[in-house]
């Protein structure tokens, strides 16, 4: 069978807040109540990407070639250049964080933290694979993250946001590792109606195995799908935002069976 190029029509809302003060907090000490508080533990949710870490490590070259556009978009309404040191939150396997690397070489750093163990070994593996000396990860949370005060140039999230156990305490400690003026960037998934990636799949598991609605905020693709709802916990947070709509497609040299596997083993959603 020849391979050929599978190509989607995704969209996703980047959401962005530039840093107004810095912060003397010590590391983890965000600990307010989070009116969106996860429903799902935090250990269901590591132990759910533990079980994906090696099929993200095996196709891990497709999947950076598919989401290059919103790493794009997020390495530009951050402000990313030459010589910063830059924060990625919920790397996974090491995305965007790696390709962030090679932006900031020769002196910039990127760090890259994720819950999932398992993903972090995989970030690392690929790190001294590709002599990314700049590139480090580390097992933490979005909401206690193991940083000074005022460390970062800019953090990113490429679709973690969602899965964050309290998306306003995460908000709250990104902003504290950031320096004044430092830019956070946040990329969520629009509405599935918009995202053939998910619905594809969606449709054909639907009409075998209808899955429950899910709860209202709970951690999953779409947490933050609606218009503004991601910038009112920013704002909650404390930081004004701003948002946009980021139209892109995806191309991956696959045959169809093939991008199934891609996309099956990737999630279950």
């Amino acid at each position: 069978m020849s391979t050929t190029f599978r190509r989607y029509s995704l969209a996703a809302a980047i959401v962005r807040a530039t840093s107004k003060n810095g912060a003397s907090a010590s590391p983890g000490n965000c600990t307010q109540p989070d009116i969106l508080a996860s429903v799902q533990t935090e250990p269901d949710m590591v132990q759910r990407w533990n079980g994906a870490a090696p099929y993200w490590e095996k196709h891990r070259d497709v999947i950076r070639q598919m989401f290059a556009p919103v790493t794009s978009a997020l390495v530009e309404d951050a402000g990313i250049g030459s010589g910063q040191e830059v924060l990625d939150i919920g790397t996974g396997p090491g995305e965007p964080a790696m390709s962030i690397a090679e932006l900031v070489r020769p002196k910039g750093e990127v760090y890259g933290i994720d819950p999932s163990p398992e993903m972090v070994a995989v970030a690392r593996r690929s790190a001294e694979r590709m002599g990314a000396a700049n590139a480090h990860f580390e097992v933490a949370s979005a909401d206690r993250l193991p940083f000074d005060g005022g460390r970062f140039d800019a953090a990113v999230s490429r679709f973690g946001a969602m899965f964050f156990p309290s998306p306003v305490n995460a908000v709250r400690e990104i902003l504290r590792v950031l320096k004044p003026g430092g830019r956070l960037a946040l990329a969520v998934w629009h509405t599935p109606e918009t995202n053939s990636f998910f619905s594809v799949m969606a449709r054909v598991l639907e009409a075998y195995a209808p899955s429950p609605p899910a709860e209202p905020d709970a951690p999953d693709a779409f947490r933050f799908a609606a218009s503004g709802k991601l910038r009112g916990v920013m704002r909650e947070a404390g930081v004004d935002a701003s948002e946009r709509l980021l139209r892109f497609a995806i191309e991956a040299p696959l045959t169809a069976e093939e991008f199934y596997t891609v996309r099956s083993e990737m999630s279950e959603k």
